[in-house]
C-alpha cells in the first residue's frame, strides 16, 4: 500500500465515522466544524483502531 492509498483509506474512514456521528464532513477544508465535533471524529477513529488492534491480538 502506498501513501496515496493509505490517505484515501483514512479519509473514507473519517467520513464514515463522521456520518455515523451525524457530523457533516465535506471534502477538503472543514473549518466550520467545532472543536468538539472534530475531536469526536478523531477520538472515535482512534477508539475503533485500538479496538481492532486488540481484537487481532486475541
Amino acid at each position: 500500500m502506498n501513501k496515496k492509498e493509505a490517505q484515501k483509506g483514512l479519509d473514507q474512514f473519517k467520513k464514515q465515522v463522521a456520518n455515523e456521528l451525524s457530523i457533516n464532513l465535506e471534502d477538503g477544508y472543514n473549518g466550520n466544524l467545532t472543536s468538539k465535533e472534530a475531536g469526536s471524529i478523531g477520538g472515535e477513529m482512534v477508539k475503533r483502531m485500538v479496538e481492532s488492534y486488540e481484537e487481532r491480538l486475541k
